[in-house]
């Protein structure tokens, strides 16, 4: 299944350019792929706004032309051949022009080679799990404690003294700037969808089905999201964060969840074949010596 890219208004993430009062364009937000989206947006736009000028400049220069009260007469024919060929190649070549980079966008969405790291997503009601795939690494994402406290009626908190309420997780999902990341999704119970406006596009994840995408985004920073899919009575509560780390930043984090993966016997099992190792090899160097 191929994810339509969009990069809409209402964008949730905080590092990128954030949407400002009566914005009415999309924005352009903080990887290849929604870069890509609004750089075809605003071809298509400009070239409907040119087409619609000319149209309706033409429409109204006619009627105040040759309105009736300056005594112009229609003309009386059937049908025009050379205007009949110009109005189907015209548009015929109009749609063509724009068909040709909207494919090119479309494959570029959904080509997923290449990629530095994957990384598999597994929507749950009512949280994510992400497993860094070929590593130790995975946890579960869930609506951070403040405001899954605070959204309970009753509770006696204030949700305006909570910074980014119902937007903010426990454990954020972490990724290397400037490197290609490829995602697969699925859900464990129902249809979810995963859905983080400024990386251009969002993907279902469905039950028994794996979905794939990728992004590159390029600017460190914290990107929000949702759940963009009903998916029961918390489905409002499962936000996304998406934190984008410098590469020495995130080597330096990843190499802490592997060694807080890593259970301490599996270590001491490494310790200890290391030093058999050096043990073997001794024998064989004085020998050699």
């Amino acid at each position: 299944m191929i994810a339509v890219p969009v990069a809409l208004v209402g964008s949730l993430a905080v590092s990128a350019d954030p949407p400002v009062r009566w914005q009415l364009n999309m924005t352009e937000g903080a990887s290849q792929a929604s870069q890509s989206a609004h750089d075809l947006h605003m071809m298509t736009f400009l070239l409907c706004c040119a087409i619609g000028v000319i149209v309706y400049g033409m429409m109204f220069f006619s009627v105040w032309k040759f309105r009736k009260s300056k005594g112009a007469v229609p003309a009386k024919w059937s049908h025009n051949n050379m205007a009949e060929a110009v109005l189907t190649v015209v548009p015929a070549l109009i749609l063509m022009a724009m068909a040709w980079p909207a494919t090119k966008v479309m494959l570029a969405a959904a080509d997923t080679a290449n990629s530095a790291m994957t990384i598999k997503i597994t929507g749950y009601q009512w949280k994510w799990r992400y497993e860094y795939v070929g590593t130790p690494v995975s946890f579960f994402s869930s609506l951070k404690r403040d405001s899954a406290e605070a959204r309970r009626l009753g509770s006696g908190i204030d949700p305006y003294a909570i910074d980014n309420y119902l937007l903010d997780v426990d454990h954020p999902l972490v990724l290397p700037a400037d490197t290609k990341v490829r995602f697969v999704l699925t859900a464990e119970d129902v249809i979810h969808s995963w859905w983080v406006p400024e990386l251009g596009w969002k993907q279902d994840a469905i039950p028994g089905i794996i979905n794939d995408n990728w992004t590159r985004v390029s600017k460190p920073g914290i990107y929000r999201g949702q759940c963009a899919e009903l998916c029961g009575k918390d489905h409002g509560f499962m936000p996304i964060v998406v934190e984008v780390k410098s590469q020495a930043e995130y080597a330096q984090w990843f190499a802490d969840q592997q060694a807080a993966a890593t259970p301490p016997a599996a270590v001491a099992a490494a310790a200890v074949a290391a030093a058999e190792t050096t043990d073997l090899a001794a024998p064989a160097a004085s020998q050699l010596n």
